[in-house]
């Protein structure tokens, strides 16, 4: 058997799925996983490496958020782990390859809370044009100060948008329709909604926007993506916002140009290094800079979206557990399973090589096991074989499987 391969040769009934789900997730997803009898294990905050290591001891399922990592040191001490959800759109601080080495689903939310984040973006764009964030401290400070100088409407001001997928091609069509003239750039083929203009280079976008607005992943290519050279491209007042990754702005550059004023004014909900916990101290070289909208990373953190994600990624975490399904895993091969309760069912992660549904099969043949029905479906180095047969399997048979040199994971379903 495969070193990083687990089998589990017992049925695991839902009263034995034990979860933890960490950073705040929305009750609706704990409740959701309690409901269905799931033993569920809720922490506040994100936690460390080490942290990590001792809570997922015993864990079945693991929820996180954006601010917790799942490294291989985590994984190699997490051998009952069978399902991560990532209860956000990225799935940047998982290392899927190491997941699916392990046989270990991985499951996230891409498109719950885009509404959210792209609603930030147009609000933090009109408050930087009007200048509010300003004028509001000065109202604070007891100061009156009327004037429309430096205030603008955005109808007919261009809007770059770096990276056109879920976010922001969705904002590209609202802020068309609040009078935006709509540029984006993607390296990836993207087709253009509405008016917007696709533009061939990163350099041609940043020359003619108004405002430029990030929504790019986390892929080690983009860290650094926009730096000291791109800042200097953009036309002189424009306004800068990232609501995407931290790891893609240089923020010492940004603070050079908003201080020369070459960079009106900027928004930014992502950072390089972000606090673990709610409470914890916020640094950045941005704080007391003017025009400069700082927020801890709440696009997506509306009550609307915490609650629709925190029930569609528990819903894909239960229907793995339980039923064995893996549609829109972020790493597996996509299988939708109904639940079955009449047969027994194996779930069979392997690596991708030919023969093995018949070695399985003739294993199961030979052991007078009658196959009822059965799946199979593979994703670049694994497969994924799902197996219903008429009795439940022994153990020995169990583990026959799991030592074929292909497995990765076995599990037996009821």
């Amino acid at each position: 058997m495969n070193p990083a391969a687990r089998a589990l040769t017992t049925t695991l009934d839902d009263a034995d799925v034990r979860v933890l789900l960490l950073e705040n997730i929305h009750a609706d997803g704990r409740d959701f996983l309690r409901g269905k009898g799931y033993d569920v294990r809720t922490e506040d905050g994100a936690l460390g490496e080490d942290e990590l290591i001792e809570a997922v001891q015993g864990v079945h399922l693991l929820g996180i958020r954006s601010t917790t990592y799942i490294t291989p040191k985590v994984l190699e001490n997490a051998p009952d782990l069978m399902a991560i959800g990532a209860f956000c759109i990225g799935t940047n601080q998982i290392d899927l390859p190491a997941t699916t080495e392990r046989g270990i689903a991985v499951f996230n939310a891409p498109y719950s809370n885009t509404r959210s984040v792209v609603e930030l973006a147009i609000a933090e764009i009109i408050s930087l044009a009007r200048r509010l964030h300003e004028k509001s401290t000065a109202m604070h400070a007891g100061v009156w100060n009327k004037s429309a100088a430096g205030s603008h409407e955005v109808r007919g001001r261009t809007l770059g948008i770096v990276g056109y997928g879920n976010i922001g091609s969705q904002l590209s069509v609202i802020a068309e329709a609040l009078g935006f003239k709509v540029a984006f750039y993607d390296i990836d083929d993207k087709l253009a909604l509405g008016n917007a203009q696709r533009c061939s280079t990163l350099e041609e976008l940043l020359e003619m926007s108004d405002v430029v607005s990030l929504h790019v992943d986390g892929r080690p290519g983009n860290a650094g993506l926009f730096g000291d050279e791109q800042m200097r491209l953009m036309k002189p007042r424009s306004l800068f916002l990232n609501l995407s990754r931290g790891i893609a702005v240089d923020t010492s550059a940004l603070k050079a140009h908003l201080e020369s004023g070459h960079i009106a004014g900027a928004a930014l909900d992502v950072f390089p290094v972000e606090p673990k916990r709610q409470g914890d101290p916020f640094e950045s070289e941005l704080r007391g800079v003017p025009n400069v909208i700082l927020t801890p990373h709440v696009g997506g953190s509306t009550e609307e979206a915490q609650q629709d994600i925190g029930r569609f990624v528990a819903s894909k975490l239960r229907s793995y557990a339980s039923f064995g399904s893996t549609s829109l895993s972020v790493n597996f091969p996509e299988m939708n399973l109904p639940a079955d309760d009449s047969r027994t069912r194996l779930a069979l992660v392997h690596r991708n090589a030919p023969g093995v549904l018949a070695t399985i099969n003739g294993l199961l043949g030979e052991r007078e096991v009658n196959i009822e029905a059965q799946s199979l479906a593979t994703r670049g180095e694994i497969g994924y074989v799902v197996t219903d047969v008429d009795v439940p399997v022994t153990p020995s048979v169990m583990t026959e499987l799991a030592n074929l040199p292909e497995t990765i994971r076995l599990r037996q379903l009821s």
